[in-house]
């Protein structure tokens, strides 16, 4: 299934979903392209047949520049306060970098240079697939801004402080390989390679257990910043109903008695 010729351009097979941010010239967000991606990933959490996500950009230079500055300089977006504007529901800026109920995983597959909230859309992402031409920058200083949909928050998390500070401060660009030398990319490829790489590892994730899938997630983020003990005792106390879920599933008994078969599991979801 795919969606109309838009700006946010969605096709689902079997149990992926692919969003594809096509704004040419530099597939800049404004307001109401959050918006659209906010309800493809609002799909895409909702969808029980939908397991993994690949976000990617439309051409072979730019995955997003992020915020359209037309946008900001006509009025249209206001800066003072601009989250406000966004749809809490939706998931904030581009609908997945405050969306804490997405369980599912979301690749990024980057086709080209990723700046500034582009930036911040792929460190709300799980996996990072980079093309091996990508930069990524923050360039917000010079312009009297600061990259607070997430650059601030989750980058210096990802990398060495110092270096965070680097892009932060100096705006100074960071290839792929560098990017992928601190972990922050997963894997570098060929531009050729680089959707039918993303598709071979969401494929493979989306044939395991859903809500072994989705339980990941959820006791990652429960956990995020505890000390080794006291993540023990929130993932077995806290509110966690896909982990609940999941060690009471038809799936995991399943899972269990094919490995002993020697067969493949047929998972249901349930």
């Amino acid at each position: 299934m795919n969606s109309p010729d838009e700006d946010i351009k969605i096709s689902i097979d079997n149990r992926l979903m692919i969003i594809t941010i096509d704004r040419p010239k530099v597939n800049a967000i404004d307001m109401t392209t959050s918006r659209k991606l906010g309800e493809a990933f609002s799909q895409f959490r909702d969808d029980n047949d939908l397991s993994v996500c690949i976000i990617t950009g439309g051409g072979e230079k730019i995955f997003s520049a992020g915020w359209d500055l037309k946008s900001l300089d006509s009025g249209d977006t206001t800066l003072d306060n601009w989250w406000e504007a966004e749809d809490a529901s939706l998931g904030g800026f581009a609908g997945i970098t405050e969306m804490w109920d997405l369980n599912k995983p979301v690749i990024a597959a980057l086709n080209g240079l990723t700046i500034g909230a582009g930036f911040e859309i792929a460190l709300a992402c799980d996996l990072v697939i980079a093309a091996s031409h990508v930069e990524f920058g923050l360039p917000e200083l010079p312009l009297g801004i600061v990259p607070d949909a997430g650059a601030l928050q989750r980058l210096p998390k990802r990398i060495p402080y110092n270096i965070a500070l680097e892009m932060l401060y100096l705006g100074r660009r960071m290839p792929a390989a560098e990017a992928a030398h601190y972990g922050l990319v997963n894997k570098v490829v060929a531009p050729g390679e680089l959707m039918t790489t993303a598709r071979e590892w969401a494929n493979k994730m989306s044939q395991v257990a859903p809500l072994a899938l989705q339980s990941v997630k959820e006791v990652l983020r429960a956990i995020e910043g505890e000390s080794v003990q006291a993540s023990f005792s929130k993932m077995r106390n806290d509110d966690l109903p896909m982990y609940r879920a999941m060690l009471r599933s038809d799936d995991a008994e399943e899972g269990v008695k094919a490995f002993v078969e020697k067969r493949d599991a047929n998972f249901k979801g349930n």
